[in-house]
């Protein structure tokens, strides 16, 4: 189920996983981590969503709320703020510093762009809604983006599921309007000021930037009577079907980005292509996800908690 519905709001809580060094017992840490009721509610998240576009196109038909539309109103908002904000000369190749002026301008406006997707009565929430959407951008100090600023953008769509602005009967929306629409704008952002992918286990990690298209991907491709996983690193198959499958949408941008062979470039996707089936590519890439993404202390690190999603240990 999604999370129910609280008009209970607490004040943000700035709390995260940032502990000096010296202090940190990792072991301990992720334990906690993985206890919480905020990794409870974060996983319960993206499995419900994961079951919602089981065996659905990107382009089926679905139900398109309020809410919905004024979240794709606020993503459009900052990809039209990269359009004034063109990159700057400057000798590095990498890094374009002309992202410090975009996100400084996402950091000054967060708050009020979250107060145009929230109820007046929800008002509360919007300070500390609106730091999630501040976190899944990118890292303006390093300039690079990362599968952790992705759990960033999924913790801000969980929390606004919490207080009840989503509903249940918006996850196929939420998936193929919203998230889909910020793949763009972070695809964008990455091209634009050529951003450095955080973390990067190079060739034997999944992406360099996404996770999470893959496993809502992969599950849009269960029981597909043509598509096996086999045919995503048919360059025909991908041309001819990444309009309608987030899996295929992903490969199409990893080949635009990357040169030479696929199997070099992008050795875990091709070993991927070997599975039998989608619905065994989908348990693996959630297992994936857990080990390699919401377990692993440099990702987690930086994970924001507070009273929507609280560190506290898991109640039920």
């Amino acid at each position: 189920h999604l999370p129910g519905t609280s008009e209970e709001v607490a004040p943000p809580l700035q709390q995260s996983f940032m502990i000096p060094k010296k202090e940190i017992n990792m072991v301990s840490d992720m334990a906690k981590w993985k206890r919480s009721q905020a990794y409870a509610d974060y996983m319960g998240f993206i499995l419900t969503l994961n079951e919602g576009v089981r065996g659905k196109k990107l382009t089926c038909e679905y139900k398109v709320s309020e809410p919905i539309e004024k979240l794709v109103a606020l993503l459009n908002t900052l990809d039209r703020w990269i359009d004034e904000t063109p990159p700057v000369d400057q000798p590095s190749r990498f890094g374009n510093k002309a992202f410090r002026t975009w996100y400084s301008k996402l950091d000054q406006e967060a708050e009020k762009l979250v107060a145009t997707v929230i109820p007046k009565h929800l008002a509360a929430a919007a300070p500390e809604v609106a730091v999630y959407l501040k976190e899944s951008v990118g890292n303006s100090t390093r300039i690079d983006y990362g599968t952790g600023h992705e759990a960033a953008f999924a913790a801000f769509l969980c929390c606004l599921c919490k207080i009840g602005v989503l509903r249940v009967d918006d996850q196929m929306a939420i998936v193929f309007k919203v998230f889909n629409r910020y793949l763009e704008v972070m695809r964008k952002l990455q091209k634009t000021y050529r951003m450095e992918p955080a973390g990067s286990q190079g060739v034997w990690g999944l992406d360099d930037f996404q996770f999470l298209p893959f496993i809502w991907g992969s599950s849009q491709l269960i029981d597909h009577p043509n598509l096996e996983p086999r045919h995503f690193v048919d360059e025909k198959v991908v041309n001819e079907n990444h309009k309608d499958f987030m899996f295929l949408e992903c490969i199409l941008f990893i080949t635009e980005m990357k040169t030479g062979p696929f199997a070099e470039h992008s050795n875990q996707l091709w070993n991927i292509s070997a599975v039998p089936s989608w619905s065994k590519v989908n348990q693996g890439l959630i297992r994936m996800y857990k080990a390699e993404c919401l377990e692993k202390f440099p990702v987690i690190q930086h994970f924001k908690f507070g009273s929507l999603l609280p560190i506290q240990p898991v109640t039920s």
